[in-house]
């Protein structure tokens, strides 16, 4: 399949053929039941993550591939029109994933693991991978290709970023039982590890340094790594004076994000998610 899929990619041919669709809808049922993913973990690359860049060959493949066609419940109500190669994800009550009415919507090629909890409205983008025991709250996008670990919580209104493109770039990663709280974003590539909680209004991406309060040092992006998050840290919005210039003059501060703690047994009880809502 990834030598199929990667060559298509780079030699588009005159004609897609039946036997294309064939291999895509395979990929994209791959994808649906998370067998393969536009990355994964790596112990050996210094973020703990690596890209599969012929994974995301194939979900911009699917956008060639694919025509507009109309997907409307009710044209004549709410008209809906997109790629042919990208319906709505399918569900049975057997894939035990706990749909709230409401105009939620996850497109097809994401993974949704068991015991998952979408809140709506909601929206969970092609290539995503959720495991098991997440929450995704109102208003909250998981964007095309983020990993998302088991028993996360993403609060109302977070928006976690996609990184389609180009194909080589990681994906934002959010690690195992983060808690991402409400109006968060992380973008970028950025990677969450095990643990982090990232309170209300808090933004990561590749051009802000973070600063660590508790061990004295500064993360930020480079041009060969992402902006990585320590495990278990607790990071707020905060800013950092501007020292020079008219700044310095006119009393200017801009925004950072900060940590200030690492999570211990009191965090922990304060964000964990409570039984009786799954």
């Amino acid at each position: 399949m990834q030598q199929i899929i990667e060559q298509l990619f780079d030699n588009k041919p005159e004609k897609y053929t039946a036997d294309h669709f064939a291999v895509f809808t395979k990929f994209r049922e791959a994808l649906n039941k998370g067998e393969v993913r536009a990355a994964e973990p790596d112990a050996s690359q210094e973020s703990g993550w690596r890209v599969n860049g012929w994974v995301k060959k194939g979900i911009l493949l699917g956008f060639r591939l694919g025509s507009i066609v109309d997907m409307s419940i009710d044209a004549s109500r709410q008209p809906f029109f997109d790629k042919s190669t990208y319906p709505v994800h399918q569900f049975t009550v057997a894939d035990g994933v706990r749909i709230v009415p409401g105009g939620s919507s996850i497109r097809d090629g994401s993974y949704i693991g068991r015991g998952v909890t979408c809140m709506p409205p909601m929206y969970v983008n092609v290539g995503a991978h959720v495991e098991d025991g997440t929450m995704i709250d109102s208003h909250a996008l998981v964007g095309s290709c983020a990993q998302v670990g088991r028993n996360c919580h993403i609060s109302a209104a977070a928006q976690i970023g996609g990184v389609l493109e180009p194909v080589g770039a990681l994906p934002v990663i959010i690690e195992d039982e983060v808690l991402l709280g409400g109006n968060t974003g992380v973008y970028e590539g950025t990677v969450v590890k095990k643990g982090a909680v990232l309170g209300t209004g808090t933004i990561l991406n590749r051009s802000t340094p973070v600063y660590d309060l508790v061990r004295g040092r500064i993360y930020k992006a480079t041009d060969e790594q992402p902006l990585v998050i320590p495990e278990g840290a607790v990071l707020v919005a905060g800013s950092r004076a501007v020292t020079i210039g008219p700044g310095r003059d006119w009393g200017i501060s801009i925004y950072t994000a900060v940590i200030v703690k690492y999570r211990d047994d009191k965090t922990g009880a304060r964000v964990q998610l409570e039984d009786l809502l799954r």
